[in-house]
């Protein structure tokens, strides 16, 4: 059955009469945090009206990475009605995302309102991003010990990636988040067995960076649940098998005129055959120039630096994961690949990364391009997971704390995060990323256990 995607509403009336025509009880009032975790509570529908007009209160030292303690006042979230949707895998539920405010004023420590921010200075250029996102994860079971393994058993092969016979074994949860995103009115197009035993990816259709970074956390949360029901854990960990290939959340960039929906990006005759404008490449000469920073904001926790050039390392021999700032074609071993004319991909974002900040980073840094009109030079050619042509390529910071320290010296970085009472975001970002650096670094695992205690 083909469904049409329904219009978002625009305003109070229309919500109102969505979640009549959609026979909501419940409402899930969301946003996430610094860490991406989505924090909600049940609204009762019957209090739509009081809903849009006060919001609902939280806690933010609570709900964790929102800057605040426990002497803070509420932080309060008003729901934005054009991101309305019917949760497909729950009657009577409709899920909303929420801007926060505090004593009135919208809350910079939001990543909502971070990446608004970046939009915001787009659209007063006549600007839009546009973004499609690909989420990877695997489905797993948990053992009673804690442990995790593939949650197919005959998921074995070495080279798993497309694998017809493990795709029909987990038919009916990717069916089943298939339907739900097709519902939402996503348009899937796929979804397939990657790369790794046990991993997963969904593909849908594009859309403007705010609504796309909303429905990165929707999704999660349903393949989540639908995963969950079935017995399962869906994790969007960026590592979780030591020799299996991680999972990426690879983002399709391209930049729209606001008033004619024309590409930004495109130029068929490129001079460097991509298809691509000098605009284009100059946002490409941004990503790049900022990599090293942006990298915190794209790979947000300790794991993710476990996935980054780890190919020899995995059962398939490749981690589809860039170890350099580089771009090139249509070739997935660069930092931004080129798949065809008039968009990009950004291949160093993975399964952890909250959406809004790693796109708001992505818009910062491409901006910046743009305006000194910086040129990235010529494509690099070859598979750069091979030795030898690697040579005056720039290396991604090894470690979440690497990563931290590149953010807090990137200026461009810096504001494009903005400020927080008493500072900036990005130092406030780095605090909390270097506490749970430290506390990874603190612990005594069984592989130094097995190396070292016969010294």
């Amino acid at each position: 059955m083909t469904v049409l995607p329904t219009a978002p509403p625009k305003n109070a009336e229309e919500l109102a009469r969505a979640v009549a025509r959609d026979g909501i009880e419940f409402l899930l009032v969301m946003f996430v945090n610094l860490q991406g975790k989505p924090c909600a509570k049940l609204a009762p529908v019957r209090t739509l009206d009081r809903l849009l007009a006060e919001g609902l209160g939280f806690a933010g030292n609570a709900a964790d990475g929102l800057g605040q303690s426990s002497a803070d006042p509420d932080v309060v979230a008003i729901p934005d009605v054009t991101s309305y949707v019917k949760a497909p895998l729950q009657e009577g539920l409709g899920i909303v995302q929420c801007d926060l405010y505090v004593q009135g004023e919208p809350w910079p420590y939001a990543p909502r309102w971070i990446l608004r921010r970046q939009l915001e200075l787009l659209a007063e250029q006549g600007r839009q991003l546009k973004v499609g996102a690909e989420p990877e994860y695997f489905l797993v079971r948990r053992a009673e010990d804690g442990s995790i393994a593939v949650a197919d058993e005959l998921d074995t092969a070495d080279s798993p990636c497309y694998d017809a016979n493990a795709a029909t074994r987990a038919f009916d949860h990717l069916a089943t988040v298939s339907r739900a995103v097709d519902a939402l009115g996503w348009e899937n197009y796929s979804n397939d067995h990657e790369d790794a035993n046990g991993q997963f990816e969904h593909n849908f259709g594009y859309a403007d960076a705010l609504r796309t970074a909303d429905r990165v956390v929707v999704f999660r949360h349903l393949a989540k649940m639908a995963a969950h029901r079935a017995g399962l854990v869906a994790t969007f960990m960026p590592k979780p098998f030591t020799h299996l290939t991680g999972s990426g959340l690879h983002l399709h960039v391209s930049l729209w005129d606001r008033d004619t929906d024309t590409s930004l990006f495109a130029d068929p005759v490129d001079p460097r055959g991509m298809g691509l404008s000098q605009l284009g490449y100059s946002f490409i000469s941004g990503l790049l120039e900022h990599a090293p920073g942006l990298m915190a904001l794209t790979c947000p926790t300790v794991n993710s630096y476990k996935r980054l050039g780890a190919g020899a390392d995995t059962q398939s021999h490749s981690s589809w994961a860039p170890g350099y700032a580089s771009y090139g074609g249509n070739n997935r071993t660069h930092l931004v690949r080129i798949p065809d004319g008039g968009r990009i991909e950004i291949r160093c974002v993975d399964g952890a990364a909250n959406p809004y900040l790693a796109i708001a980073g992505i818009a910062a840094a491409g901006a910046d391009g743009m305006a000194r009109g910086a040129d990235p030079g010529d494509p690099v050619t070859g598979d750069l997971e091979a030795a030898g042509l690697r040579a005056g390529l720039r290396p991604l910071p090894p470690t979440l704390l690497h990563a931290v320290d590149e953010l807090v010296r990137d200026g461009v970085l810096r504001e494009g995060l903005g400020k927080v009472p008493g500072g900036l975001y990005a130092d406030y970002f780095a605090s909390v990323k270097r506490a749970e650096f430290n506390a990874f670094h603190r612990q005594v695992t069984g592989w130094e256990l097995d190396r070292y205690l016969m010294f």
